[in-house]
């Protein structure tokens, strides 16, 4: 039998066995597909049931332990409609803007607690903050604290917190408001009103001005207003007069009653300045012949400084020996275990004055006499204390440490100037 062009493919037996055994590879990881997104949020509020039907799973609320299917082919939409319409424990919970919450409060501070209804307001809550922040002078960055955010997230989660730069411009604007509402009210009273002003040097050796306005409202309330406080090159008296004018024309107050200040000389320069500035405006009274008011403090300050003169080197003791004990935290605590043992009671230590103001110098000297045995008992234990007095400071001997007649010149001053 020819069979031309017909061919026939036999297999060996051994090759039909090789291909029945043969099994498909396993699908290479390379081409498993990623999830296209992260797993719905809803899931931080549910957890699967471990006995439900694997058809047909379910999962619970973590909250109010209602049961619902979780079939990834219905989504998560009845889930979390459970959680904004129905779970009252969600904390986070989306309710109507304009339900209110029945609260306890004072309308005004001279009212008792009344039952308020109160709705959420979300300028009212950023409004609140920027006062919370002037009131209790905190860092603008405060707002930014993982504590503070985290307080706002529990007590009241539809409260976002602003940022530091959102909270500067609240602040600014808030200024600018209140700052508005004070120029109204200098146009619309017809009072005249009475200045005060001083001017001083930090310790980063910067000047310092602010100007403060006193005035009666229509009610007759005296109030106290800060208009300026800013930095100035010099301690001039044409400096000062030319930034109180300024001011007084930024603020539109042209009916001045009397300027208070302190006795340096430049402020007579000043007061000569203002009082030609206001004599233009017509707003001074008598032509500014009283305009210029000298500070009663400032000169209760000079009469008792030039008092203490007389008692100069027993303060100047104390005060050293004062300064020993507060240089450094292990002098601090050994004066307070010289304290304990003399059994000294008392709710404060020992403090620094400042020279040039005599009522702190009368606290520091009354502090002191409390403590006047535990300094005697530095003297008797600590030899550093004693080392610390044969120092010079400035050139000269160091005085101190205080003996009896300091101690003693001390209470007459103390007794003399008690209030």
């Amino acid at each position: 039998m020819d069979s031309g062009n017909d061919t026939e493919t036999h297999s060996t037996p051994s090759e039909s066995a090789a291909s029945t055994s043969l099994r498909p590879l396993p699908p290479s990881s390379l081409g498993k597909r990623k999830p296209s997104r992260k797993p719905s949020m809803v899931w931080d509020h549910y957890e699967k049931m471990e006995n439900s039907d694997p058809d047909n799973p379910r999962c619970k609320c973590k909250y109010y332990g209602v049961d619902y299917a979780c079939n990834s082919k219905y989504g998560t939409s009845t889930l979390l409609n459970h959680l904004n319409h129905h779970c009252k424990k969600y904390p986070y919970r989306v309710q109507d803007k304009k339900q209110k919450t029945l609260t306890f409060g004072a309308q005004n501070e001279s009212d008792g607690s009344n039952l308020l209804a109160v709705g959420f307001n979300k300028e009212a809550c950023r409004l609140a903050c920027a006062k919370m922040i002037i009131l209790d002078e905190l860092p603008f960055s405060f707002v930014e604290g993982r504590g503070f955010r985290m307080f706002c997230n529990v007590a009241c989660p539809k409260f976002d917190p602003p940022s530091r730069r959102t909270i500067v411009r609240d602040i600014y604007a808030l200024y600018l408001d209140e700052k508005l509402q004070l120029k109204n009210t200098f146009s619309l009273n017809c009072q005249r009103i009475s200045l005060t002003t001083d001017t001083w040097t930090s310790i980063q050796n910067i000047n310092y001005m602010s100007l403060t306005a006193h005035y009666i409202d229509s009610n007759w309330m005296l109030h106290k207003r800060i208009l300026n406080f800013c930095v100035i090159p010099n301690h001039k008296g044409e400096t000062i007069g030319k930034l109180i004018g300024n001011c007084l024309y930024e603020w539109g107050i042209e009916k001045v009653f009397t300027i208070t200040v302190d006795n340096a000389s430049a402020n007579n320069v000043a007061i000569e300045y203002i009082k030609r500035k206001l004599n233009n405006w017509k707003g001074c009274v008598l032509d500014g012949d009283h305009l210029h008011m000298r500070c009663c403090a400032h000169i209760v300050n000079l009469i008792v400084s030039e008092g203490l003169r007389e008692a100069h080197d027993s303060i100047a003791s104390i005060r050293n020996a004062v300064r020993y004990v507060r240089s450094s935290p292990a002098r601090l605590q050994k004066f307070k275990e010289y304290a304990a043992q003399e059994k000294i009671e008392s709710n404060s230590l020992v403090f620094l004055d400042v020279p040039t103001r005599w009522n702190s110098t009368y606290l520091m000297l009354e502090a002191a006499l409390k403590f006047q045995k535990a300094f005697e008992r530095l003297e008797e234990d600590d030899g550093h204390y004693l080392s610390y007095f044969r120092e010079d400071d400035g050139g000269r001997k160091r005085l101190g440490p205080p003996n009896f007649v300091d101690w003693n010149n001390a209470l007459v001053f103390v007794k003399s100037f008690k209030v």
